[in-house]
């Protein structure tokens, strides 16, 4: 149950991250912060990292072998830049209606499932 429940962080951990590193530049763009100084918006965006720790340094604590988790650190890595490949292409082909997929990306993917399995490899 605790890879699950590190994976479950990390997805949480890593929606989190998007909104805190790119929901700015949609909240720009539909006028919500249009006016704010960069000051406000980097606050704005920690503010929402911290919800983004809260869920990514249980998942590390949980999933690690170290302490008693199933992952190797590697292994964690790997697995939370995946999440955070397949969480950031949703939202940018979902909310930023000028990004599109093109062969590449997915060529890019294929190599990420790849990196997944050559991680996992004994």
């Amino acid at each position: 149950m605790s890879g699950l429940y590190t994976i479950l962080l990390l997805i949480v951990s890593n929606i989190f991250m998007t909104f805190a590193w790119y929901g700015h530049l949609k909240l720009q763009e539909t006028k919500v912060i249009g006016n704010w100084p960069l000051f406000g918006v980097i606050l704005l965006s920690w503010a929402i990292a911290l919800f983004e720790y809260c869920a990514q340094v249980p998942a590390n604590r949980i999933g690690f072998q170290g302490n008693g988790g199933p992952f190797s650190l590697m292994q964690l890595k790997v697995i939370q830049e995946v999440i955070t490949l397949i969480i950031f292409t949703l939202f940018s082909t979902l909310l930023f209606k000028g990004e599109v997929l093109h062969w590449n990306h997915l060529a890019a993917f294929v190599c990420l499932i790849l990196a997944v399995y050559f991680v996992f490899m004994k």
